[in-house]
């Protein structure tokens, strides 16, 4: 039902509007406020807190099915739900019902705030300190490569509270729009285009004692968990890309013709078709087993990063085929799977690089 009701809104409200979000660098906000309305925003969330609690497969499939519309306003979908999720598994009652609420509802977006300049796939080098000043904390430091933060009422923020390393971490709870907390830049993507990628600079920023979120030295516990169902986001997210390609090649394949029959008929063209279709299927069997051993409580950290390392490579080749069915029409935007080449190729680098997840792989395979 939660696919069958995020398809339907995909095709007719998302899909349509997805070349003029990429265009114009905005999401339109009654497409924010029908996912929120629909329990978009807060998939696996308890329904105490405005979300759907549908479970992690559900988020996943859901997610497929928005991505496969408009690949930015899946990526504002997956942030806000996985800041959802960080406050509702580590925050008080106070925190979950002050925030969690206004994430569900879509009054506010979420924004997820760990990467720095020198600390993206090595978070134990973290510059930003979160310093105690009597019952609160005093932010200062630097981030970058923050989904739509310009845009966030809800911003989870990790900064070092104690030593060196990932164990002086803690993790806070902050609004953009608090003093001394600056939106410093927006990158010019090369995909994504509708969901901004921003820098922030925190300057003596006064958090009150009820900002912090879990232990004042538990932040990294939190990252890796919350990253470790984020992976299960973007695999599904690079799915539904893929599969919206593959849909457009097959359609455009029956259609072209060239020597006096459409190009479908053509080996090349079949066995492209072939290929694409069976690792999108594999993709998704892995992508559904890390989902399902999240939704049932056990470890699931090597499936998280096989799916994400399979599905996201195996998608980029699938959009690249199908920009190659189209020949030279895939290289205009004319046709949308110029767009979606461009849109899935940085799902290989964030949540977690493909080097990165063969690093988390292998060292779980070793240990036995």
């Amino acid at each position: 039902m939660v696919r069958d009701t995020a398809r339907d809104l995909a095709r007719s409200v998302v899909a349509p509007r997805a070349a003029a979000v990429d265009r114009e660098g905005e999401i339109p906000p009654e497409v924010l406020r029908q996912l929120a309305e629909l329990g978009l925003m807060g998939v696996n969330l308890p329904e105490a807190l405005g979300g759907a609690e549908a479970g992690v497969v559900a988020y996943s499939l859901a997610m497929t099915e928005i991505a496969a519309g408009c690949a930015s306003t899946a990526v504002t979908m997956a942030v806000t739900n996985m800041v959802g999720e960080v406050i509702s598994a580590f925050g008080t009652d106070a925190q979950r019902l002050e925030h969690v609420r206004r994430l569900t509802s879509g009054e506010s977006l979420g924004a997820f705030a760990l990467s720095e300049v020198d600390a993206g796939s090595d978070p134990g080098g973290m510059r930003t300190t979160a310093v105690r000043d009597g019952d609160g904390w005093v932010l200062n430091g630097t981030k970058q490569w923050i989904s739509h933060a310009d845009g966030s009422g809800v911003m989870v923020v990790w900064a070092r509270t104690g030593g060196v390393g990932p164990k002086g971490l803690g993790c806070f709870i902050v609004d953009v729009q608090q003093d001394g907390v600056t939106v410093t830049g927006k990158e010019d993507k090369m995909g994504l285009r509708g969901s901004h990628t921003c820098s922030l600079a925190f300057e003596d920023v006064r958090l009150g004692g009820d900002a912090l979120l879990g232990e004042p030295e538990g932040g990294f516990r939190i990252a890796m968990m919350a990253l470790d169902g984020g992976r299960i986001g973007i695999s599904s997210q690079a799915l539904g890309i893929g599969e919206a390609a593959l849909e457009a090649a097959v359609t455009y394949a029956k259609d072209r013709h060239q020597f006096g029959r459409p190009i479908a008929d053509f080996q090349a063209m079949q066995w492209m078709i072939a290929d694409s279709r069976t690792e999108l299927d594999a993709a998704r069997l892995l992508t559904l087993r890390a989902a399902l051993g999240k939704e049932r409580g056990g470890r699931f950290t090597r499936e998280a990063s096989m799916a994400k390392v399979y599905t996201t490579e195996a998608a980029w080749r699938v959009c690249n085929r199908a920009v190659q069915i189209h020949g030279g029409y895939g290289y205009t935007r004319e046709f949308p799977v110029e767009r979606h080449l461009r849109d899935v190729r940085v799902t290989q680098i964030y949540e977690g690089t493909s080097e990165v997840q063969r690093i988390v792989i292998s060292r779980d395979v070793l240990r036995g």
